[in-house]
């Protein structure tokens, strides 16, 4: 690991000790899509697949996605620590291709678009019966942070009172000025405009309005999910085809915000996003007011550069101050700030050593 990673899990580790001395605990989950290119009618063994992540050490586990080409990496719920659950989205990043290689794929796409990464469309009113158009589909790939807070009981503080409406308003103040680190490529835009730019909605015609196609959203779940099903249902009896007989219902435990903006790469960080993610929190809980109504009436920017009068990813980041002073706030009695050298914080030495990587390279002539 390179030494700005090892930094930003000092910071995360520093972050959870400045949520557990005020008396709670931050969960962090990821989703993440993906695509692969394998032979045709080339079987994935998924479960053998995940035998391998479990012996990495890692908390989750791969499922087929939508598209017969499309996958999706699904954190599990196994009280990690947002440290853990960075360390594991990282290392499922790089190790991912690797095992997929082993099954006889032929390449793994961890991208915010697959061109042309599937054929089909939807019969007219159908949800799972295609027509006989085999038009190429462009497949979106996002990638989701989920995100709940317990008490010093392990009561999750989503499930009633104003918390979680306080939480995703300080995501929704944030999300604009800080998309730089979940949008970190530039076909992390296209996927963005993919309905509009690309005439999404007739191409790929999926059964739900999905977050890839579109900006996206912030959402607040509680007992009903984003398809209107019951959240935190436990398997108790299962049939001899392994059909679900009775199940537990237990939303108290997976109520959370869903960050759904983001984009699939490899480029994209967890360590800084994780940061991300427990400063909202930390704000959240330091803030005393009771005022609710913070909002973001922006859409995000269509570049990670500058658009004629509008300012793309990098300026939006590079001139917000929130994330740096934020972390040197909450760190200035946990980290010593050393700015013998650079003469700048810790926070902002973050922030300018994530920047320096979209510079561009000057050219001389």
């Amino acid at each position: 690991m390179n030494s700005f990673n090892q930094l930003l899990e000092t910071i995360i580790s520093s972050l959870q000790t400045y949520i557990s001395e005020r008396g709670f605990r931050a969960l962090i989950h990821f989703e993440l899509e993906g695509c692969y290119q394998k032979p045709f009618n080339k079987p994935i063994d998924y479960k053998a697949l995940n035998k391998k992540l479990l012996a990495f050490g890692i908390d989750g586990e791969v499922v087929a996605e939508y598209w017969s080409n499309q996958w999706e990496y699904v954190s599990l719920f196994n009280g990690q620590s947002p440290l853990k659950e960075a360390q594991n989205l990282h290392r499922a990043i790089n190790l991912l291709p690797s095992l997929f290689a082993a099954q006889g794929v032929k390449n793994t796409l961890i991208k915010p678009v697959v061109w042309s990464g599937d054929k089909g469309k939807l019969a007219i009113g159908c949800e799972n019966i295609f027509s006989g158009d085999n038009r190429a589909v462009h497949i979106p790939n996002a990638i989701q942070i989920n995100v709940s807070v317990q008490d010093k009981q392990g009561n999750n503080l989503l499930v009633s009172g104003d918390f979680g409406e306080r939480l995703q308003a300080h995501f929704l103040q944030t999300s604009l000025a800080c998309c730089l680190l979940y949008l970190p490529e530039e076909d992390a835009f296209e996927r963005l405009m993919l309905k509009s730019k690309y005439g999404l909605a007739e191409e790929l015609c999926s059964p739900v309005d999905i977050s890839g196609g579109h900006q996206g959203s912030i959402a607040l779940y509680r007992d009903i999910g984003k398809h209107n099903q019951k959240m935190g249902l436990e398997p108790l009896l299962y049939d001899n085809r392994n059909n679900v007989l009775v199940s537990h219902e237990n939303w108290h435990k997976t109520a959370r915000i869903e960050h759904r903006l983001g984009a699939s790469s490899v480029h994209y960080n967890a360590y800084l996003n994780v940061i991300y993610a427990l400063l909202n929190v930390i704000d959240t809980i330091d803030d005393t007011s009771n005022d609710v109504t913070y909002s973001s009436n922006s859409a995000l920017p269509t570049s990670l550069y500058d658009q004629q009068d509008t300012p793309g990813a990098i300026a939006l980041f590079a001139n917000n101050d929130w994330f740096n002073k934020t972390i040197d706030r909450v760190l200035i009695d946990k980290i010593k700030h050393d700015t013998a050298n650079s003469g700048l914080s810790v926070g902002q030495q973050i922030k300018q050593a994530y920047l320096q990587k979209f510079q561009r390279p000057k050219i001389y002539i």
